[in-house]
């Protein structure tokens, strides 16, 4: 794996479970509403806007973090969450989940989700089988 290999899989070990929570309703409730844990939602939007991405122009990330495909779903991530920012009066994290556009993020995380595990799992079987020195399906 060459220097940018191993940066994106850096990158995607905090932007893939970053996603994932997105997606994951019942994690949301259980871990972010839970002031004893360390994740919450403002952790995950600093994954997603400042340190790992950009999910309003995704597009700078493609390559680094981000696949093709996966830059118009983390754009419509972006747009999704940026809905959720502007209905929302107070920013807390259980405003957020019961804001009317919350059920959105959710979906477009799992699209984006859906993607980019997809991509991860096809990539982790192309290098087995590199390393195997078996090519076949």
């Amino acid at each position: 794996m060459d220097d940018l290999g191993v940066i994106t899989a850096r990158v995607r070990t905090h932007l893939v479970p970053a996603v994932l929570a997105l997606a994951h309703p019942p994690w949301q409730h259980d871990v972010w509403l839970d002031p004893a844990t360390f994740e919450n939602l403002d952790h995950i939007f600093h994954v997603l806007y400042d340190d790992f991405c950009d999910a309003d122009h995704p597009e700078r990330y493609l390559g680094i973090g981000l696949r093709t495909e996966e830059v118009a779903l983390m754009r419509q991530l972006g747009r999704a969450i940026a809905a959720v920012e502007a209905e929302v009066p107070e920013e807390t994290d259980a405003a957020y989940l019961r804001a009317a556009g919350w059920p959105k993020v959710v979906a477009a995380a799992g699209r984006l989700a859906r993607v980019m595990v997809d991509e991860d799992l096809a990539e982790l079987l192309a290098l087995h089988e590199a390393r195997a020195g078996d090519t076949s399906p």
